[in-house]
């Protein structure tokens, strides 16, 4: 039984691992498509993903953008695995929500 407890703990481990790396593959992803674009002053904050995004090719997600003052939430699409794979595709799905943030600097 303790052996078992053992490996279920380990299994954990591994896919909480892999679960982190994902996000940090995705952002970098994200990242360099918007880059390639001409997109480069446009940063990614945040990408969020459902629990089993990193055991599927094919993944939903929602990344937050930002451009100067300026926030936006992003559905996109991800094809392809970005960990294990080399042949990854980013997709626009739609915009989710905007802020728009005005300053008044001196």
């Amino acid at each position: 039984m303790g052996k078992l407890f053992s490996l279920i703990v380990l299994l954990a481990i591994g896919y909480v691992g892999i679960y982190i790396y994902y996000g940090v593959a995705v952002k970098q992803e994200v990242q360099q498509q918007l880059d390639d674009r001409g997109l480069s002053s446009v940063s990614v904050d945040n990408v969020e993903y459902g629990l089993f995004a990193p055991i599927n090719t094919s993944a939903e997600l929602t990344v937050t953008v930002t451009y100067r003052g300026s926030q936006a939430a992003v559905n996109m699409v991800v094809q392809g695995h970005p960990v294990f794979s080399d042949d990854v595709s980013v997709e626009f799905d739609g915009l989710q929500a905007l802020s728009l943030g005005i300053g008044f600097g001196q």
